[in-house]
């Protein structure tokens, strides 16, 4: 066993489960525990950190899906990234964290797409190019 997994044996017997979240350039860090639903972010709480409902949706999407809304906290690490971003990252890494905790909510999560990484990231600008794609004004003269 490497050293990474003693931690991560040690952290189940002591009722926290970890996992890390990714979407576009965001990355989260996320342990979860028994409690009572209460969401840190950076130090801050969920609705201090995400000013938008959206975003706060999107955070307790996996609760709601496996009906356990107040039933976890949650202490997350954030960075990288904008805040739709890093309520992508964060919802990824909650769902792995409660598929960690009770295998039987793998397939509710799967079946929703939250267990997967969205893969879709900003196209890179080309030389020539005003962005990715976009080219200058056509004249014919």
């Amino acid at each position: 066993m490497s050293i990474r997994e003693n931690i991560r044996a040690a952290d189940r017997k002591a009722g926290r489960y970890s996992a890390t979240g990714k979407r576009k350039n965001a990355i989260a860090r996320v342990w979860l525990k028994k409690g009572k639903g209460k969401i840190t972010i950076n130090g801050r709480t969920l609705e201090d950190y995400f000013g938008r409902p959206v975003s706060r949706m999107i955070v307790n999407q996996p609760f709601a899906a496996t009906e356990t809304l107040e039933g976890f906290d949650i202490d997350a690490r954030v960075h990288g990234g904008g805040l739709s971003g890093q309520a992508g990252a964060l919802r990824h890494g909650i769902s792995k964290a409660l598929q960690d905790y009770d295998t039987a909510h793998r397939p509710t999560l799967k079946k929703l797409g939250y267990l997967t990484r969205d893969s879709r990231v900003v196209e890179s600008k080309k030389y020539g190019k005003h962005k990715a794609r976009k080219s200058t004004q056509f004249s014919k003269r």
